[in-house]
């Protein structure tokens, strides 16, 4: 676990990096925005070769210029994303490997590994006048040995979003869920999952283990910065869920979970 929504994945031989953000605020200016309170979980400089960077949308928090230049200087990974966010990148990174779809268009990363883009209940801006001009997703993840889902930022909304995703890939092994900023709920609701709300996607996709991300690193709503760990467990044991099955990742943390066939570390 790096922080917030990004995570190192390693897959098959792969090396794969969600939203990544290694500055100190998750805003388009330097001086002020959300800070970090929460150091990198990985020293950009200790980073693996990165082979593909899949960016779920265009918000500052997930897609961060700043660290796409650093990772394209050293290691010009493929980076996924989904349709009209490549205008953003491609503004400043202009040599950049480029990788763009639709809601389940499917792109090889390697042989024997595939990223489909997942549907997600949420939403795109750069700006004051870019709403909804991008899409977003999430990313299935298929390797050799087992299925990863990476949910990226999304609400709950009716669930049907999570159920189609399992009728169409299956249970996933591992599940990336978000489980933090979401307060106040009358605002949050529609575009980010509260933990009783990640539980109840858990369940929708059949997951065998999950890990909360989207917590703890940068403070953009109104929640204690613990509260997303506690309120998760709670609502794991309100439905009789091992805690073990769901846990909230922390920074530096790193799970190998065990998918079929084998370990794969997250």
């Amino acid at each position: 676990m790096v922080g917030h929504a990004s995570v190192l994945i390693q897959v098959a031989g792969l090396n794969l990096l969600t939203d990544p953000v290694w500055s100190d605020r998750a805003s388009p200016l330097s001086f002020v925005g959300p800070k970090r309170v929460t150091a990198p979980g990985i020293d950009f400089d200790h980073l693996p070769p990165i082979d593909a960077v899949l960016l779920s949308h265009n918000h500052y928090d997930h897609l961060d210029i700043a660290t796409l230049r650093r990772l394209q200087a050293v290691h010009r990974p493929l980076m996924v994303m989904p349709l009209g966010t490549d205008a953003t990148v491609r503004k400043s990174l202009r040599d950049a490997r480029i990788a763009t779809g639709d809601w389940h268009d499917r792109i090889t990363l390697s042989t024997g590994v595939s990223v489909s883009l997942t549907p997600a209940n949420h939403w795109s801006s750069r700006g004051l006048g870019d709403r909804r001009m991008a899409l977003w997703c999430g990313f299935w993840i298929d390797c050799p040995r087992g299925q990863i889902w990476y949910a990226g930022d999304t609400g709950y909304g009716d669930g049907a979003v999570f159920r189609d995703i399992r009728d169409r890939y299956g249970a996933p092994d591992i599940a990336l869920i978000p489980i933090g900023a979401y307060e106040p709920r009358w605002f949050m609701s529609a575009q980010h999952v509260a933990p009783e709300d990640s539980v109840r996607i858990f369940k929708d996709v059949g997951a065998g283990r999950a890990l909360g991300y989207h917590w703890g690193t940068f403070q953009l709503t109104d929640e204690p910065r613990e509260e997303p760990k506690e309120l998760l467990q709670t609502a794991l044991a309100a439905k009789g869920i091992a805690p073990d099955r769901f846990v909230a990742f922390c920074p530096g943390e790193v799970s190998l979970a065990k998918a079929a066939g084998g370990f794969y570390g997250a």
